[in-house]
């Protein structure tokens, strides 16, 4: 995602044809990633509609893009890539978008056919496919990628149960009573979920035919997809010499501690000026600015990378949207009602906005979100709960 939303930025600004290649060991040209959880895998969109751009683009603008092909060592003095196969490409300057890798449960069973992650367009293809044919599903992981994938799966018919070693769903994130609403939710549309579960198996002889939990309760499934966390996959940074923690480890303007070496996206931990802080996410958003601001670093604009964490989440017939970060929040304060669609929490520390997350909500509460929490501005509980919410102080 980075290399493709880098691509356009740099067309929009008149590199030339020739100046710019992209590697990538997937077989596909860049694409979105958040549909392969959502729309894709309910069969709502196919490959080209999730295509960043079509090849057409990348011919007409002279961009290199070389798929199926490994880079196998960043030499930061030389200034060369080596690819798999020996050859080796030279730069002036080399953005990092190595992404992140899947975790996988390491239990009985977990190299079974019909055990899947999902990261890749080639994942939710064979996801999907497998969908097609079983009757039901066990989703790994309760966290935003385990509820979009349930959902999915659940929305195709799948008898689908969803098993989470958290007490509650999305407990990373959100509040016990946000947690609540969604397993409410998810309940009464039929998913079933396993809490502070862990796995023990994952059962089968030739293929998936259930997982058995801790507890020794088994659930019956005829594939598993896990949605465990990711790891930065920062190997071939770390080998370069650069500095790695917890992803290739950047300043404000994304730069690593080699000359002309860059790192975005879900593999970059990058100096966030809004919170003082480093910090990685593994979001589209992120992957989508980072990959435009690094290109216009490389095309002359020395600005400093300045953005708000964002990310939006579709589950069944629901659409919610996060900005921020929660921690450190000393209260949380809801607009609406938190047992319905149709609400919003807004997690402040010492009277400034730090998070916010809205669904089915006034226009404006979408607006002012990311504004207040950028601009940290003051702002008191009573202007948070009065219905006009932009109009008080």
């Amino acid at each position: 995602m980075v290399a493709g939303y880098a691509a356009g930025e740099l067309a929009r600004r008149g590199i030339a044809p020739g100046e710019c290649a992209i590697i990538s060991a997937d077989a596909e040209l860049p694409y979105e990633r958040p549909p392969l959880s959502k729309s894709f895998l309910q069969g709502k969109d196919e490959r080209d509609d999730i295509l960043i751009h079509d090849r057409a683009f990348y011919e007409r603008h002279g961009i290199d893009v070389r798929l199926q092909t490994r880079a196998s060592a960043i030499d930061t003095d030389a200034r060369t890539v080596a690819l798999d196969g020996g050859e080796s490409v030279g730069y002036d300057a080399l953005v990092i978008a190595t992404g992140a890798r899947p975790r996988r449960l390491t239990v009985p069973g977990a190299e079974l056919p019909g055990v899947f992650q999902l990261r890749s367009l080639r994942d939710a293809a064979a996801v999907r496919d497998c969908a097609g044919e079983a009757a039901a599903a066990a989703v790994i992981g309760g966290g935003f990628i385990g509820m979009e994938v349930a959902a999915s799966l659940a929305s195709r018919g799948l008898r689908t149960a969803m098993v989470y070693r958290e007490e509650r769903v999305g407990q990373r994130v959100f509040t016990p009573e946000i947690s609540r609403f969604f397993e409410a939710y998810y309940e009464d549309r039929g998913v079933c979920l396993a809490r502070d579960a862990r796995v023990r198996s994952i059962d089968g002889e030739t293929a998936v035919n259930g997982v058995t939990l801790g507890s020794g309760e088994r659930i019956e499934a005829g594939m598993t997809v896990m949605g465990v966390g990711v790891t930065p996959a920062a190997e071939l940074a770390r080998a370069a010499g650069l500095r790695v923690d917890d992803g290739v480890v950047v300043d404000e303007f994304l730069r690593t501690n080699a000359p002309g070496v860059y790192a975005a996206g879900d593999v970059a931990r990058y100096r966030d000026l809004l919170s003082g802080t480093y910090r990685r996410v593994e979001h589209w958003d992120n992957a989508v600015e980072q990959g435009r601001h690094v290109a216009r670093m490389l095309t002359g604009d020395g600005a400093a990378y300045v953005h708000v964490p964002y990310f939006f989440s579709d589950v069944f017939d629901l659409s919610y949207e996060f900005w921020g970060d929660t921690d450190g929040a000393d209260t949380v304060v809801y607009r609406g009602d938190v047992t319905t669609p149709s609400f919003s929490a807004w997690w402040v520390r010492r009277n400034c906005v730090v998070a916010a997350m809205v669904m089915n909500r006034p226009e404006e509460e979408r607006e002012i979100a990311p504004r207040w929490i950028a601009e940290r501005e003051y702002v008191s509980e009573r202007r948070l709960t009065h219905p006009a919410l932009a109009d008080t102080t």
